[in-house]
Formats: C-alpha cells, structure tokens, sequence
C-alpha cells in the first residue's frame, strides 16, 4: 500500500511540478487545455482512489458486522456451555442421589437377604421334621387319630393351617426373591443410563469448547485485518487528500492563467483604443489640411457588425436562451443556437484571447474566448463546431475567423450554440447572459 501510495504522488506530482509557470509570462504559460488536461488526470486519479476508499469503508463495514456475528455465537456458545454445565451438575446430582438410593436398597437388600435366610432355614426344618415324621403319613395319623368327629375337624383345620403357612413361606420366598431381582435391576439401569447422560453432556461441553475457541480465533483474525483495512484506507485518505491538494492547485492555476488572459484582453482593449484615437487624431489633421477632398478609406474585407460585438455566425436562431424543451422534458438553456447549411464560418463576437480549444463529448469542437469590454471581462463560448482553427491563449480580433459551424459533441444538426457570459466561464454558469443583450441577431 505504501508502495502504491508514494508512486502515485510522483505521478501527480510529475503532472504539477514545472509545468504552471508565473502569471505574466505568455511565452512559457501553459494553456488551459493543458492544466485541465492535467486536473482531469488528477482527478480521475483522485476518484479512483475515492473508489478504492469506499471499498475499504464496504470491508470495513462487512468485517465489522462479521465481528458482531462472531460475538453473537460465542455468546451463544457460552450460554449453552453454561447449561450443559447446568445440566451435568443435575446429572451429577442425581447420580449422587440413585448412589444414596442403592446404598439404601443394599441395606434393605441386606435385611431381605436376611429374612430369606431364615425362612430357608425355617423351610429347611419343615423338610427335616416331614422327613423324619414321614412326610405326608404324618398328617394321615394326625387325621386318623382322632377322638370324636369334632375332634377330627380340629384336626384337619389344624393340618390345614400348617400347610397353609407353609404355602405362605414359600409364596413370600419368591415373592421376595423376585421383588430384590427387580430393584436391582432398576437402580442399576438408572445408574446407568444417568452416568451415560453425563458422559454426553461432557462431551457437548468439550464440542462447545472447541466450537468456542475457534470462533474466538476467527475473531482475532478479523480484529488484525480490520486494523489493517484501517491502515490502508488511512493511506487512501491520505493520498486522495494529497490529490484534492494538487486538483484545487491546478484549479488556481487555471484561474489564474484565465485571469493573465483576460488582462492581455484589456491591455489589448486600451492599446487598441489608444491607436483609434491616435489614427482618429491623425484623420483629423490630415483633414484640416487637406483640400476638402472626401476620405479614400475603404470596408474592411470581411462584414463585420459595428459596435464591439459582432453576430458569430450567419444563419437562422433556432433556440433562443432561457427555459425550453429538449427530448419532452423541460431545461434551461443558457445561449443561442444559429444553424445553417453548407461551409458556414463561425468568428469571434469581440476583441480577445483564447482561453481554450478542445473537445468534449457534450460541446464538441468548442472555443472559449475571454474579451474585456471597457474593463469588463466577459467570456463567449462557440459549442458544436465542426472544426478549430484557433488555440489556447492566441489573441483574436472581433470578426476573425475561428472556425467552421458543425455537429459535433451533443448535438441534433448542424449549429452553432453560442454563450455569453459576464465574467468567467464556470461549470455551473451562473454568469450566463443572454447574447442578446450585446449582439443583434
């Protein structure tokens, strides 16, 4: 960048340095047509580099604004991480909890375990005492040893509790059994499915992490190339400020290379007056002392208006100046449009200096003319014409031939587009005239 920053002030300096010499110096004064050549190079260089700004300022911005994305994830991200750690410690809590929850179902496990104990023990009796008793006989002669019936029914409801309470410590054995199977298997599951819940929340949190941590590098990265679009649109600025300063110095150049014209225009106004009076003086006195004779003067060779301003141009006024309409839409227009056909030839109006002679792609072939009129500067412009026959900073005198009348730049057939200002010729033409004011068409 700042390779590219300094070559370009020499090149913009190489267009200023030696070339604007000293007002007052017609033999080494450079034209206007050059020191606007040379302000239209700078400033199209000065706009390049205002383009090369904006495109730093649109980086800039898109930087900026990817920055502010970057911020929202990572603030995103430790929102998440916050909850999955949320999470993890509830996991956490829970696993402590189900470990409190076995080592209570260990102690009721334990108390079962020796429930079960005894009755296998009390079972383990009954199988001995049946065994040794004979089994099922025993019960027989229980029966059969009875007294009387009622007897009998004692009896055999007596057997009948006996066995039933054996049933009962079988059925409460199983049932036991299978209810100790149950709760194992419940708080193991759950234990494990709670450790695994855990697992995968550790690893969410160490994905966030990572996720993180790159996203806080990206935007370190964005931090150093938004310092250094900075820098470099710094550097643009400044460049571009260096050529603003170089555009606004050929601008006063031009100024003033206008204004050492338009003092050569009225220096040429007095001198020119001078010799009319010095040749009136001499008719005079030639004719006091002549026989009475009628004078030999002749007309000049080319028609020219008397007065100080003469017509431009013969032909027919197809725009006068002020407001009119052009292609259906209305627009101000600040001279006069004289068209004919065939060789026309288009001359200056009055007495001056040409300021410039060049083409553009709205005036065509056009001619600036500065003129001071009893001290007054004016300027006339001469637009569309099919060819110059003049150049910067020649003088003219009213009447002679500057070139020919043509269709040049902007234009619908051929005319001569004629302006007249009072004072300097500027892009706004705030000092626009009507011609007619001056000159009869």
């Amino acid at each position: 960048m700042n390779k590219k920053y300094f070559m370009s002030i020499a090149i913009a300096a190489a267009l200023t340095i030696g070339s604007f010499p000293a007002v007052g110096t017609p033999a080494n004064a450079t034209s206007v047509n050059e020191l606007k050549k040379k302000q239209d190079e700078v400033s199209s260089k000065k706009d390049e580099i205002n383009g090369e700004i904006d495109k730093k300022k649109s980086e800039i911005n898109e930087n900026i604004s990817e920055q502010q994305e970057i911020k929202a994830k990572i603030a995103e991200f430790d929102a998440k991480i916050k909850d999955t750690e949320n999470k993890i410690a509830e996991k956490a809590k829970e696993i402590d909890e189900t470990n409190a929850e076995i080592n209570e179902l260990k102690k009721e496990i334990k108390a079962l375990e020796e429930k079960i104990k005894e009755r296998n023990e009390l079972l383990k009796e009954r199988a001995r005492a049946i065994q040794e008793k004979g089994g099922s006989a025993n019960y027989l002669d229980v029966l059969l040893g009875a007294d009387s019936f009622s007897d009998f029914i004692n009896r055999v409801t007596a057997v009948n509790t006996i066995v039933s309470a054996d049933k009962k410590i079988m059925d409460e054995q199983k049932r036991d059994q299978e209810e100790l199977e149950k709760k194992k298997k419940e708080v193991e599951d759950k234990l494990a499915q709670l450790e695994n819940d855990k697992a995968s929340l550790e690893t969410l949190k160490k994905d966030l992490n990572s996720e993180k941590a790159q996203k806080a590098e990206l935007f370190k990265k964005l931090e150093k190339q938004q310092a250094a679009l900075e820098v470099e649109k710094a550097d643009l600025e400044k460049e571009s400020n260096e050529l603003a300063k170089m555009e606004q110095q050929i601008g006063g150049e031009i100024q003033a290379e206008q204004a050492r014209l338009a003092e050569l225009a009225r220096q040429r106004e007095l001198e020119k007056k001078r010799q009319a009076e010095a040749e009136a003086a001499k008719r005079a006195a030639a004719q006091s002392t002549s026989s009475g004779g009628e004078s030999t003067e002749t007309a000049p060779s080319t028609p020219v208006s008397s007065g100080t301003w003469t017509r431009p141009a013969s032909g027919s006024i197809t725009t006068e100046y002020g407001w009119d309409t052009l292609n259906g839409k209305a627009r101000y227009h600040y001279g006069i449009d004289v068209a004919s056909r065939g060789s026309v030839p288009i001359v200056a109006a009055a007495d001056g200096y040409v300021i410039k002679s060049q083409y553009s792609s709205s005036y065509g072939n056009v001619v600036y003319i500065t003129h001071s009129i009893n001290g007054k500067t004016f300027t006339t412009v001469y637009a569309h014409m099919a060819s110059s026959s003049v150049s910067s900073g020649q003088p003219v005198d009213k009447g002679q031939q500057i070139g020919y009348m043509g269709n040049t730049g902007y234009s619908f057939g051929q005319h001569l587009h004629f302006e007249l200002h009072a004072g300097s010729w500027n892009a706004s033409k705030s000092n626009s005239v009507n011609p007619r004011q001056y000159i009869n068409f």
